[in-house]
């Protein structure tokens, strides 16, 4: 089709105010999207539902092409967001439920149903913003060595490994190499992998989780891309679990 300058121009500022409003939220892209096109314009590749889990809000984005991924600036893959509204001002039963709606969830997404879960924490314990990951690793119940051990006792519980993978400047080593290097050894069935976000809305920070079958590229929130966690790089499916701090 014929193009005139003008229309070269508007997409090529449309493209450069995606770039600077980043966001690592999939729902927040769509939306970024819908308020450069238009609400009524049908987002070519992509389709979205609300539902609930539990009675908190689970917003799903299905990017199903590559048009889909072009548009939004994500790869292809599924994409759960949870707001979790009550849980900073501990309301009555809210976390219990946020644990069971987020489990539910990530059970959804995980596979195979078997074998080894290798759990990665990502980021720098020493900044509060992006301490999510060594944080998760502290608290995740590791079973590889009691199933393996003592099969009468743990066989019921799935095998679950886990590790911190710190930053570069702190370790010299890039998480994805060393998340890869443990999977070579450990040859876990998938991986998720724990990261802090970047959101592009103030009420969204520390009141969502974002869970995707896409894998993850740590530092891209912020701008400083290292080597992607993905089934390309290690070899195995993996889950993203992250929530906005910054």
């Amino acid at each position: 089709r014929q193009t005139t300058a003008p229309n070269l121009l508007e997409e090529a500022q449309g493209g450069i105010a995606m770039r600077m409003r980043r966001t690592d939220l999939a729902l927040e892209a769509r939306e970024l999207w819908q308020e450069q096109a238009g609400e009524l314009t049908a987002l070519p590749g992509v389709e979205a539902q609300d539902t609930l889990r539990d009675g908190l809000p689970v917003n799903t984005v299905k990017v199903l092409n590559e048009e889909g991924a072009r548009a939004l600036g994500k790869p292809k893959g599924r994409y759960v967001t949870l707001t979790l509204e009550g849980l900073a001002g501990r309301a009555e039963g809210i976390f219990s439920r946020a644990v069971q709606a987020l489990a539910a969830e990530l059970s959804g997404l995980m596979e195979p149903a078997s074998g080894l879960v290798l759990v990665a924490g990502l980021g720098n314990r020493a900044i509060t913003p992006d301490a999510i990951g060594p944080n998760v690793h502290q608290h995740v119940l590791v079973t590889r060595h009691l199933v393996r051990q003592m099969p009468e006792h743990f066989g019921a519980l799935r095998p679950v490994a886990s590790l911190a993978a710190e930053v570069m400047g702190t370790t010299g080593v890039e998480s994805g190499e060393l998340v890869r290097a443990v999977c070579d050894k450990l040859k876990p069935a998938c991986v998720i992998a724990v990261d802090a976000l970047a959101s592009r809305s103030l009420k969204r920070l520390c009141r969502t989780v974002q869970i995707s079958n896409t894998g993850i590229v740590p530092g891209s929130g912020v701008g400083n891309h290292r080597m992607g966690l993905t089934r390309d790089s290690l070899g195995v499916p993996v889950i993203a679990v992250g929530g906005p701090t910054v």
